[in-house]
């Protein structure tokens, strides 16, 4: 058996009780060829030789044919059933033969499964072609947007902690609003990357919550916080319904905030100027409910179907001020499945706006020892910054400094290991992209030494996939925070990590207690 390759040439799969000479000579066989094969491939149809012998065509191959004992040969193209040529099935036999009707309709009959198992095998190898591609196109996707990601936090960190300093730090209110202002779209691009970024974790299961009671009012007044400059930039009216008592879910404060943030940036992308938004929030028997509603475009009943799948958007306008990349309600979605809650989307047609609703399962009111208000006060630390970003460094160092810290920073490995003598810090906040010595590299340096047993790691870092803060805790890193990094979230952090140290003290000094009793 031949199977027609991509230049139309035929060459033997498969055969049976011929030796390498003929294999050889046959070995590709073109629609130019007089044998049985070329001239099937030539004509589309089954050729029947009944002698080599006397087939005038045939005759600069009868050497081949004698020396490997046939004398007469039948070639039948295999054809699929959508009429692709997929190869030839040829019979030879040791004699001049002339074959009936009951031989060809058997010969006929294996041709037609020979030709569909061949066409099965080839769709099967072009699926499994195309899904490597596919993951292989995904994987780079992924290289990519990580790369993406971390090229454009590395400017958001310094912004984002410059303008934390000038917050605290400044009293003209005119450069207080300046500053503010800078926060919130440094804030906003943040968001914005973190979407991008999320759509790959999510669908791959590599982002991890951390859950914990909140209250649902805290929630809206901060992603109504993150978004209000648009709505201001779009003069809107925002009305917010309470419920008449505090509602409590156990959630990610940050993702949450994200989804409802998201949603109110759809309001306001799909709103005009002056136009209504409405967000709500109330009870439901054993749920919590988050209306946004508003009075804008609406959505065309063909989209709402799909109004959360990846990508998919309304028509943009010529000031783009709509659409966008079409993955902050995926994201929504996503989050809120992750959140055991869900996402509905309505609306009566176009111009006539929409309403989205999260609905989250509802939990009594926590203990003040346990709720998001309550947070652990760390205590003034030294901390060493390596960050390859001078502005980063320096920026950070300034707010850690304003805090009560006492910081060094350095722009590199070895510049951060030739502080280490005079500058003994409680904490290392280690850049991972750092050139000639990585922060990988940084921290094995720093774990070698005995004199830094209490030393915290930190990777503060652009890289926030879970094999990076895999890696990060391998090489011996305490915690891992992408930037930019919330100065608030870095505060609780030195907090858990100062009271993993206590705790490990205590334990030093049980031990140290129980080898003294056992010496006595």
């Amino acid at each position: 058996m031949q199977l027609l390759n991509q230049q139309g040439v035929l060459t033997i799969e498969a055969q049976r009780g011929f030796e390498r000479d003929f294999l050889e000579y046959f070995r590709e066989v073109s629609a130019q060829d007089d044998s049985a094969c070329g001239r099937a491939l030539r004509s589309g149809q089954q050729i029947v030789i009944e002698d080599v012998e006397t087939d005038e065509p045939y005759t600069p191959m009868r050497h081949i044919a004698r020396a490997a004992g046939y004398r007469a040969v039948i070639s039948t193209p295999l054809i699929s059933g959508d009429g692709t040529a997929q190869g030839m099935l040829s019979t030879h036999f040791r004699s001049a033969h002339r074959p009936t009707d009951w031989e060809l309709s058997r010969i006929a009959l294996c041709a037609r499964h020979a030709s569909d198992f061949i066409h099965r095998c080839k769709i099967e190898r072009n699926l499994r072609q195309s899904e490597e591609e596919l993951r292989e196109a995904d994987r780079r996707k992924n290289e990519f947007l990580a790369l993406l990601g971390h090229e454009l936090r590395n400017p958001l960190h310094p912004i984002s902690t410059a303008t934390e300093l000038l917050s605290r730090t400044l009293t003209d209110e005119t450069h207080i609003h300046a500053a503010g202002i800078i926060k919130r779209q440094a804030a906003q691009l943040a968001r914005l990357v973190d979407d991008l970024l999320d759509v790959a974790r999510i669908t791959q299961g590599r982002i991890e919550l951390r859950r914990e009671p909140l209250d649902l009012g805290i929630v809206i007044a901060q992603a109504i916080e993150s978004v209000g400059p648009l709505m201001r930039d779009k003069q809107h009216e925002l009305a917010v319904v309470s419920h008449y008592e505090t509602l409590y879910v156990n959630g990610d404060l940050a993702r949450l905030v994200q989804c409802v943030a998201n949603l109110l940036t759809n309001a306001a992308k799909y709103t005009g100027p002056h136009g209504k938004i409405r967000v709500q929030t109330r009870a439901e028997e054993a749920n919590v409910l988050i209306e946004v509603s508003d009075n804008g475009a609406g959505i065309a009943p063909e989209l709402l179907p799909r109004v959360f799948d990846l990508f998919v958007q309304s028509e943009r306008t010529l000031d783009r001020s709509q659409g966008g990349l079409g993955i902050g309600l995926s994201v929504v979605k996503r989050l809120m499945e992750m959140h055991e809650g869900t996402v509905w989307a309505g609306s009566a047609g176009p111009g006539q706006g929409s309403t989205f609703t999260l609905r989250l399962p509802r939990i009594p009111q926590p203990d003040a020892a346990t709720g998001h208000e309550n947070r652990l006060q760390a205590p003034r630390r030294r901390i060493l910054i390596v960050d390859d970003n001078e502005d980063a460094a320096n920026s950070l160092a300034a707010l850690l400094n304003h805090k009560g810290h006492e910081t060094r920073a350095a722009y590199n490995g070895w510049d951060a290991l030739a502080l280490l003598d005079a500058f003994l810090p409680d904490v290392a906040l280690l850049d991972i992209g750092l050139p000639a010595m990585d922060g990988y590299e940084v921290a094995q340096h720093l774990r070698a030494r005995s004199d830094l047993k209490g030393l915290r790691l930190i990777a503060l870092t652009g890289y926030g996939q879970a094999e990076d803060r895999a890696r990060a805790k391998a090489t011996g890193f305490d915690d891992h925070l992408v930037k930019p990094v919330d100065i608030a979230a870095l505060e609780r952090t030195f907090a858990a990590l100062a009271s993993i140290t206590t705790e490990e003290r205590s334990r030093s000094s049980r031990v140290l207690l129980s080898q003294t009793h056992t010496k006595e």
